[in-house]
């Protein structure tokens, strides 16, 4: 590949990103509710929707949060809950696989910089725990995650496995926190709210104590 390939095929996936930016910005400002209602038209095929909704989310940056509270509204707690797990587990392999495929001969050229930089380099080392460990821990981006990871040489299976088992708590929090809104029942909703707090601040306080540990060590 020449170097005006090269600087093509950048600015190609440059204009991509930031057309879908736009697009979401300008085309995808609505709020739970609206989803939850349109979503809920389809009928029996509205899990399948959901779910592949979520799948390419990370395509068109849509915020995971107003998803997984939408899922809440539609489905109530549980089965909100494990829809958006699916959902979600199969976004991020989707953004892992579309990072390995277009980015691998960037990666090779020029590290990235910043973040996605001390993502991929603690990724590296032991993928499946790092992997777990930014999936219950608030520390990154869910999605820079995914990119970084797919740019790295974890192994899309243990990518897969520690995502899986790593979004659970905080998917069930967002889910729990929409179906209650449903609920209308002020003692639902502040349990909802005494939940996802705790689901929240906790991996909050861990990731802090991680990070001053790491730097101590």
């Amino acid at each position: 590949m020449t170097r005006q390939q090269k600087i093509m095929r950048i600015l190609l996936l440059v204009l991509i990103i930031s057309g879908l930016i736009w697009f979401s910005r300008a085309y995808l400002d609505i709020n739970p509710t609206d989803i939850k209602e349109w979503i809920l038209s389809f009928g029996m095929w509205a899990p399948i929707l959901y779910i592949l909704l979520y799948t390419i989310r990370p395509l068109i940056f849509f915020p995971a949060s107003v998803l997984s509270i939408t899922g809440g509204l539609a489905f109530g707690a549980w089965m909100g809950t494990i829809y958006t797990v699916i959902g979600a587990t199969l976004g991020a392999v989707v953004a892992f696989l579309v990072a390995r495929k277009l980015g691998s001969g960037l990666i090779k050229e020029k590290a990235n910089a910043g973040k996605v930089e001390q993502i991929q380099q603690q990724l590296e080392k032991n993928g499946f725990i790092y992997v777990l460990i930014f999936r219950l821990l608030p520390i990154f981006n869910f999605d820079l995650i995914s990119y970084a990871a797919g740019l790295s040489k974890v192994r899309l299976l243990s990518f897969f496995l520690a995502t899986l088992i790593g979004i659970i708590p905080g998917t069930f929090a967002y889910n729990f926190l929409g179906s209650s809104i449903v609920s209308k029942d002020p003692q639902i909703i502040i349990g909802a709210i005494v939940v996802f707090l705790v689901l929240t601040i906790v991996p909050w306080y861990l990731q802090k104590r991680w990070k001053a540990k790491k730097n101590l060590g």
